[in-house]
């Protein structure tokens, strides 16, 4: 007796496809939400670093920077090679505000940052601004630097969630 072959019926592979159509409708959201939220990690690294030099310019001179870090990059990242600015450590090298601070970027980076402090040391303000999927609604997170009773303290805004 022989067997014949018999191939998948119309209905199982629209069961197939659309299980899969499920799946994707689940699956591609949350993906793409994970990839925000690493790109995000850049701007509280960036930043923690900024904090860290701030505070160790206070401890060492009692007050922060007030030399201003001009926005740098210059140009807004999206555009440019993989939606990322250049590298370019030269930049915040011959910023005099970066300078004094001893930071500088120096892979592709999403996010331009800012650096703002008071005229009597005692405060300062550094941004990281960037779109992260150039839909041109920009995201902000705000690293505020205070000395209360003499202890340099910083304190992370992060912009809302979904904000971009």
């Amino acid at each position: 007796m022989k067997k014949t072959q018999r191939g998948f019926t119309l209905i199982e592979l629209m069961i197939v496809v659309a299980i899969i159509g499920i799946l994707a409708a689940v699956a591609i959201p949350a993906f793409m939400d994970y990839m925000k939220r690493s790109k995000k990690t850049e701007a509280a690294l960036q930043l923690n670093k900024i904090g860290k030099s701030a505070k160790r310019i206070y401890s060492e001179t009692s007050a922060f920077s007030t030399l201003p870090g001009a926005l740098l990059p210059a140009a807004a990242c999206c555009g440019q090679a993989n939606n990322h600015c250049a590298a370019n450590p030269a930049a915040f090298a011959s910023d005099t505000g970066w300078a004094a601070l001893d930071f500088q970027i120096d892979e592709p980076n999403l996010f331009q940052y800012q650096y703002t402090a008071a005229a009597d040391g005692k405060s300062f303000t550094a941004t990281a601004k960037g779109d992260l999927d150039c839909d041109t609604t920009f995201i902000t997170y705000t690293l505020l630097g205070s000395a209360l009773s003499g202890n340099p303290a910083v304190t992370l805004s992060e912009p809302p969630v979904n904000a971009d």
